[in-house]
C-alpha cells in the first residue's frame, strides 16, 4: 500500500478548493471538513446533517459525536458556510447524510471520495501521492505550521504518540521546526 502525502503548498489547495466548489457543493464540503478538521474518511462521509446541525436550523460550532468529543471539532466560518451551502443546495433532510450519494440515500462510498480527491489534485497540478487519508495529512501538517502543540495534534488525529503524529503528517524528515516561545513575562 502506497502511502499518501500532505498537501504543503496553500496554492494547490486553493487550487483544489476552486475546482471543487464549480463543481459541487457537497465534493467542495468533504474536501474543507477533511483539511480543515482532521476527520477521519469513513467517519467524515457517514455524518448526518443532524451531527453538524441544530434543530433550528443552524450549523453547529462543534460537531454532535461522542467520537470527536475530546477535543471536540470546531467548525470554523468557512466550513459552517460550505456545510450551509452544501445542505441547501443538495436539499438535504435532518436525517439525510451530509455526503449523500447521488444515486442513492447512502453516504458517497469511501472510493467515490478518493476519486473526487484525486480529481482536484490531479487538476490542481499535485504529483504526489494522494488519497483520501490525505485529508487528515494536510489538517495536521497546516495544524504544526500554525503553531498547534503536536500533542493536541495527536489527540484530534486519535493517535499514540506525538512522534506517531510528527511521521504521519510528515514533519519526520524536515530539518525545520517551529521555535517554541514560552514567553510567560510575569
Amino acid at each position: 500500500m502506497n502511502t499518501v502525502d500532505a498537501i504543503k503548498n496553500l496554492s494547490q489547495i486553493n487550487k483544489m478548493k476552486e475546482y471543487l466548489k464549480t463543481r459541487s457543493t457537497r465534493d467542495y464540503c468533504l474536501f474543507l471538513l477533511g483539511i480543515n478538521t482532521g476527520i477521519r474518511i469513513n467517519e467524515l462521509i457517514h455524518l448526518r446533517v443532524s451531527d453538524v446541525m441544530t434543530a433550528d436550523e443552524k450549523v453547529r460550532d462543534f460537531l454532535d459525536s461522542a467520537a470527536y468529543a475530546n477535543p471536540p471539532v470546531y467548525f470554523n466560518r468557512m466550513v459552517r458556510e460550505a456545510i450551509q451551502d452544501c445542505i441547501h443546495s443538495e436539499g438535504l433532510e435532518h436525517d439525510d447524510y451530509l455526503f449523500k450519494s447521488k444515486k442513492t440515500m447512502s453516504p458517497i462510498s469511501r472510493q467515490q471520495a478518493y476519486r473526487i480527491i484525486s480529481e482536484a489534485a490531479r487538476y490542481s497540478g499535485i504529483e504526489g501521492a494522494i488519497g483520501t487519508t490525505t485529508l487528515r495529512k494536510t489538517f495536521g501538517y497546516h495544524a504544526y505550521q500554525k503553531g498547534i502543540a503536536i500533542s493536541l495534534i495527536q489527540k484530534r488525529l486519535q493517535q499514540s504518540t506525538p512522534s506517531e503524529t510528527i511521521q504521519f503528517i510528515g514533519l519526520a524528515n524536515e530539518r525545520h521546526s517551529l521555535p517554541i516561545i514560552l514567553d510567560v513575562n510575569l
